[in-house]
């Protein structure tokens, strides 16, 4: 009864659920067709992705091993904030990158499919696009960071 009651919590409240700070998991990239499951910012990146009640977001995203990828095509960091919306039918968090380093992000809307499953926030992007000449997605793999002062 409690985790009905709790899955009906979340369903109804992706806004307030994704308030926070996380730290990144994993981020691969995933092929519509053949091919294999690769890792754009490196096999260890770092990142971390923030949600505030304001209704702002900012994301960073580093490849760790930048230095040593066998594809220099991806860039070795990712950031970009700006508003933040929710859809709490389709399970979907729209980010409108109004500062971002890559300049035709900027003002740009991209939707990412919302999923907590096992405490980790799975996002994934809603529509495929082109990298490395194939047809891709990405999922990318959040934990919830620990509140350093208690007090706050």
């Amino acid at each position: 009864m409690c985790a009905l009651i709790i899955l009906s919590i979340m369903k109804n409240n992706l806004f307030e659920i994704l308030i926070g700070s996380w730290t990144l998991v994993e981020l691969i990239e995933v092929p519509l067709g053949e091919g294999k499951i690769t890792n754009p910012m490196g096999t260890k990146p770092k990142g971390i992705i923030i949600y505030n009640s304001d209704g702002y977001m900012s994301a960073q995203i580093m490849n760790t091993d930048f230095e040593h990828s066998d594809t220099k095509d991806s860039p070795p960091y990712l950031a970009y904030s700006g508003p933040f919306k929710t859809d709490d039918e389709k399970q979907i968090v729209s980010h409108t990158m109004s500062v971002s380093l890559f300049e035709n992000w900027r003002n740009e809307t991209q939707n990412r499919k919302v999923l907590f499953k096992d405490g980790l926030l799975h996002l994934e992007t809603e529509k495929p696009f082109i990298s490395n000449s194939r047809l891709v997605i990405h999922k990318l793999t959040w934990k919830r960071m620990e509140q350093l002062n208690k007090n706050h």
